[in-house]
């Protein structure tokens, strides 16, 4: 008998007794695609930048034809001299981290995880942020690269549409369906890679990127 028959024999054993209760009635909820659901905040902007920066995240609202200068003055601030930038990204972007003076790394051929750990920072696209939690998701479509590059670099400057966040997990769901449907990874980012240690002590950067920074477009 392995390990795993032995465990599912002693829950079954163990459930012998209850008795068994019918399943709760499914219920149908009103509602589509682009609706917003009952109870959503009236400021589901202001909801999403207040979550994600209960993270310890950063937020900074830019227009769209800043993004790229944007970008660079992220990374800059956070003393990051060299950057991933997913070849799917716009070229903007690369040109606007070069002309910063912060190397451009590609991951083309596939960067090692020693290699990666040797960069400062990444920058990505987002495919839909989540207000009602503060979670960004990323599902790894060309703009923003295998997940490997938004969790190995101390640094992420994560770019997000204001038309991309939504209220809660459920429609983000929706939003990600063709996601889904094609079998793409996804990252579900809330802040910053943090953990605590028995006595309560934040330790940041263990899991992911020590500094997150959301750049939200105002689109």
């Amino acid at each position: 008998m392995s390990s795993k028959e032995a465990m599912l024999g002693r829950i079954r054993s163990a459930l012998t007794d209850v008795t068994p209760m019918a399943p709760a009635d499914d219920v149908a909820v009103e509602w589509t695609y682009g609706q917003r659901p009952p109870g959503a905040s009236d400021d589901m902007l202001g909801l999403f930048v207040e979550r994600v920066e209960d993270y310890k995240a950063v937020v900074s609202w830019v227009v769209p034809d800043e993004v790229p200068v944007r970008i660079a003055n992220a990374l800059a601030d956070h003393d990051v001299t060299s950057a991933v930038v997913p070849a799917g990204a716009p070229a903007a972007w690369h040109e606007a981290v070069a002309a910063a003076g912060i190397a451009v790394v590609t991951d083309d051929p596939v960067l090692s995880h020693a290699e990666l750990d040797a960069t400062g920072g990444v920058v990505t696209a987002s495919r839909v942020g989540i207000a009602e939690t503060g979670t960004i998701v990323l599902d790894h479509a060309a703009d923003q690269g295998r997940r490997a590059l938004s969790l190995v670099p101390d640094v992420h400057v994560c770019v997000i549409g204001s038309d991309q966040v939504v209220s809660d997990v459920p429609e983000a769901v929706v939003r990600l369906q063709t996601s889904i449907d094609e079998r793409l990874p996804l990252t579900w980012i809330s802040g910053p890679s943090a953990t605590s240690d028995i006595e309560l002590s934040r330790v940041e950067g263990v899991h992911g990127p020590r500094i997150l920074h959301v750049l939200l477009v105002n689109v």
